[in-house]
């Protein structure tokens, strides 16, 4: 199956409240509007994930579920307890579990580990990237089968974030 698609997903902006567990934190009105206009961006690209991974945290659950409402709301969700802060090498561990019959693969998590995977699988040097806010995602794409994805095996087809809009290859 070539040309399998990964999208990484930021989670939206989320609540500072002192005292309150890292976990349990929710998506501020700033980042549940940014949640839904996420999933409005991917359903214009034609991006319908067959799958998403997860981290189980408050703000990362919330921000799926806004991005799936207008997109896919029946595509499985699993929450993957390791993605919670996960460093880059445990999130491509998560999605090299992945299994091969998934063309569109969407992992919502945190930084600075998601904007790291994404250098990571594109050979992009950070210091020529953006970076990676809150409600941002990177679409990738590969012909590895996921078991078999490795660091410089994906290029980028587009990036969007809330305040920067959509950028597509070659745009």
């Amino acid at each position: 199956m070539p040309n399998r698609k990964l999208i990484i997903l930021r989670h939206a902006k989320a609540e500072q409240v002192p005292g309150k567990a890292d976990i349990d934190r929710v998506l501020t009105e700033r980042g549940e509007r940014d949640a839904g206009r996420a999933g409005e961006v991917l359903a214009g690209l034609g991006l319908v994930p067959d799958l998403v991974l997860c981290s189980p945290a408050q703000r990362t659950r919330r921000t799926a579920e806004l991005v799936l409402a207008g997109l896919a709301p029946d595509t499985p969700v699993y929450f993957e307890r390791e993605m919670y802060l996960a460093s880059p090498e445990e999130l491509l561990a998560v999605v090299q579990r992945t299994d091969s019959n998934v063309a569109t693969l969407l992992v919502v998590g945190h930084n600075p580990g998601l904007h790291e995977l994404f250098l990571s699988l594109t050979a992009t040097p950070a210091d020529a990237d953006p970076g990676f806010p809150t409600c941002a995602f990177a679409v990738v794409e590969t012909e590895a089968e996921w078991e078999r994805l490795w660091p410089g095996d994906a290029r980028t087809v587009a990036r969007w974030t809330p305040k920067g809009g959509l950028v597509t290859a070659g745009a």
